[in-house]
């Protein structure tokens, strides 16, 4: 059925509200205007005859069996709320006219209307002033085909059910055109009448009457109906042409809309393409930024890498140059770059440009170093303050040489990480300018020292087989000689191995550290020093480099070694030509500076220092040739001096110093007995003493075979020098000894 007002959902709720209470519910409710009148008659309305909104709502109310319908009228109040019925005035002059919205709205409350009287009458009320065919043919379109079910009670009579407005909207054709519906109807309308015997002609000329003006309104109607009918006609042929002509243009605008979906996707396709060309575009601009900022040379950077000055002041600016040159050296390689950059030309003329500033760093770099390597030693040299003069023994002072060499220390490390190829001729320069200095201060040092030395200058007779054992030379006081020696060594060895340590580090060199700041030289055995031997060992090795961790040994140590060869070769001359000129004083001095010489050796412990443990070895093995020649000599003399007379040893022919007495082989064997003969307890003890103030355990078993083991190789020795002494005599082999002391 076409919409209408009565479908409204909510004016259905509102006149329910409206008659809430009444136990009526409402059927249809339909807008309504409400006017006033006379029919046929047109005047100017006023304001009291405008059309009001009203609603006409259809309610029933059922009471057991009976059935009542009302048909109200309610208007709206203040709010739009639907109450009361319309005030009911006398219409005898102005009846009210009730206009619906449409002819839908109108059929559709009279066929309400209709049914209801059909449902509770049984029957249809007569209807005039409307064409009822035309109402029936609006019902056929508009009502859809629905049929009440109804059935017969158990035990009861049938009665009517009742139903909702949608059950109740039945169609007026059922009750005009259809054969059952017109059967019933013939039965209500004879029923209308008193049917009697004399009435059957009145009744017939009615039937006729009736059917006559039955057709006339079918023949009306047909004839009414033609020019609609053309009329569809022609509109269904025109509609035709329409749906023909929109098929055909549907077609066209298809074929349009074809090409233009095939050009929305391509151009889509290459918006998509574009999108992507874009962010692209943006990511490779990005890069680019990326690599060009790699690419760019500082202006400040690249004036101190061509130009720049070498002085103390421009260092810190030398070091950030640097730094930055080597991160840029690593940014365009590989691990750092993209492989996909490698090789880009850019890249490689900028990597070219790079290296080349690099290779005229380094050598600007590097020839600054070695002049100024060369002309702070030329400076010391030039200046004799800094050497030992007559009659003043100098200490050479090397802290303002290191102080102004650490000032470029940053500057070798990073000549180190970008050429280290270039570190060779500077530590070979820097070794030539030093060995110089050294070799000067040595042998100022030395020759002032043999002259500040008060020995006897006349060489002493040693031997005199002619005058009998029992006879001995007169011998003057010659200690200052070995203290002369020892103060040489005090003085010189502390300062080479600081060099050798300072050069290690500061020509970066990956080796272990040799002596730390403010430690002795020789370990912890005690040097004799003279008061004014002040520590002189800083170095400034931590500054250089910040690192504070121990270094490993590395294949630098060789390399190393034959730097710190160059740098210290030519020293030892100075120090052969002390133990020469001690050895022509006194031979016998020769074993007290063996003693001092072996006590140094056992102090130097570091790697690195290699070349002060083979000058104190050549020291060592000089003094001990010398004495060999001494002893050698000696026996060769009284050889010679007494051929036919029993030897009894060479003691008597050697004067020992003033303060000892002449030892016989008797009182010899004595002593050596009586130190052999306690050698186990005393080792016991000495292990106790060791074992009590050790506070690692673990380190024990080491230090104790380190100590047997020296104790063997100095027994050793002492066989051997008593054999060679006095061959008749016999000591406990050394073999007995091991013996001893593995049962230990």
């Amino acid at each position: 059925m076409a919409k209408s007002s009565a479908d409204d959902v909510e004016l259905r709720r509102a006149c329910e509200a409206a008659i809430e209470g009444t136990k009526q519910e409402i059927v249809v409710s339909i807008r309504v205007a409400k006017s006033r009148g006379i029919w046929g008659k047109s005047s100017k309305l006023g304001r009291g005859h405008m059309a009001k909104p009203r609603v006409f709502a259809l309610s029933t109310e059922t009471k057991g069996r009976q059935t009542t319908a009302f048909l109200r009228v309610l208007k709206y109040s203040t709010g739009g709320v639907l109450e009361g019925f319309d005030n009911l005035r006398s219409q005898s002059v102005a009846p009210p006219q009730w206009t619906m919205r449409n002819v839908d709205d109108r059929n559709r409350l009279l066929l309400c209307i209709l049914n209801t009287c059909k449902d509770m009458l049984g029957h249809l009320p007569k209807v005039v002033g409307i064409d009822v065919v035309e109402m029936a043919l609006w019902a056929k379109e508009n009502t859809p085909a629905t049929t009440k079910q109804q059935g017969p009670l158990q035990d009861g009579p049938a009665i009517i059910v009742p139903v909702a407005e949608g059950d109740m909207k039945v169609t007026v054709e059922r009750e005009l055109v259809s054969q059952a519906e017109e059967e019933e109807d013939m039965e209500a309308l004879l029923g209308t009448y008193v049917m009697g015997i004399g009435e059957a002609e009145a009744f017939s000329e009615r039937l006729k009457r009736e059917l006559q003006a039955l057709e006339a309104a079918n023949v009306h109607a047909i004839l009414e109906n033609e020019p609609l009918i053309n009329e569809v006609l022609q509109g269904l042929e025109s509609a035709t042409n329409c749906v023909e002509d929109m098929d055909e243009w549907l077609g066209i605008f298809n074929v349009k809309l074809r090409h233009m979906r095939e050009d929305i996707e391509s151009i889509e396709t290459r918006n998509n393409k574009l999108e992507m060309q874009s962010v692209n575009n943006k990511s490779l601009i990005e890069e680019l930024e990326k690599l060009l900022e790699r690419l760019r040379i500082p202006s400040e950077y690249a004036a101190c890498l061509t130009g720049g000055s070498f002085d103390e002041a421009r260092m810190i600016q030398n070091i950030d140059a640097c730094e930055w040159l080597a991160n840029a050296l690593r940014n365009l390689e590989v691990p750092k770059l993209d492989r996909c950059y490698a090789n880009m030309r850019s890249v490689r003329e900028k990597r070219a440009e790079l290296d080349k500033l690099r290779n005229n760093f380094v050598k600007r770099a590097s020839e600054f170093l070695r002049n100024y390597f060369a002309s702070l030693v030329d400076f010391m040299i030039s200046d004799k303050s800094y050497f030992s003069q007559r009659g003043q023994l100098k200490r050479p002072d090397h802290a303002d040489l290191r102080y102004k060499c650490r000032t470029y220390a940053r500057l070798l490390q990073h000549l180190k990480s970008l050429d280290k190829n270039c570190l060779g001729p500077l530590r070979k320069a820097y070794c030539s300018s030093l060995n110089l200095l050294l070799r000067r201060e040595a042998r100022e040092f030395a020759n002032e020292l043999r002259a500040s030395t008060k020995a006897s200058r006349n060489p002493t007779v040693w031997l005199d087989g002619s005058t009998g054992s029992n006879q001995s030379a007169s011998s003057a006081d010659t200690s200052t000689v070995s203290e002369a020696y020892a103060k040489m060594l005090t003085i010189f060895i502390p300062l080479l191995v600081d060099e050798s340590s300072f050069f290690a580090h500061f020509m970066c060199f990956e080796v272990p550290a040799l002596v730390p700041p403010g430690g002795l030289a020789n370990g912890n055995k005690t040097v004799p020093k003279d008061d004014d031997n002040d520590d002189d060992d800083d170095l400034g090795i931590m500054d250089i480099d910040d690192n504070g961790k121990d270094g490993k040994k590395s294949a630098d140590l060789q390399e190393l070694n034959e730097s710190l060869h160059d740098l210290l070769d030519g020293i030892q001359e100075d120090f052969y030509a002390v133990v020469d000129w001690a050895y022509k004083i006194d031979p016998l001095r020769c074993i007290s500076m063996h003693g001092i010489t072996e006590r140094y050796i056992s102090g130097q412990k570091a790697d690195a220092a290699g070349f002060v443990r083979i000058l104190l070895d050549d020291l060592e093995s000089r003094i001990s040739s010398q004495f060999s020649r001494f002893v050698d000599e000696a026996c060769h003399q009284i050889e010679r001096n007494e051929r036919n007379v029993r030897q009894v040893g060479v003691m008597s022919y050697i004067p020992r110093s003033h303060s000892s007495l002449d030892c016989q082989k008797m009182d010899l064997r004595k002593v050596v007995k009586s130190s052999l003969s306690g050698v186990d307890k005393s080792i016991t003890a000495m292990y106790k003493r060791l074992q009590k103030n050790l506070t690692s355990e673990e380190l024990l078993p080491s230090l104790w075979d380190k100590c047997k083991k020296e104790f063997l190789d100095k027994y050793d020795s002492f066989a051997q020098l008593v054999a060679k002494i006095y061959p008749t005599e016999s000591i406990p082999a050394v073999s007995e000894m091991r013996d001893l002391l593995a049962s230990m």
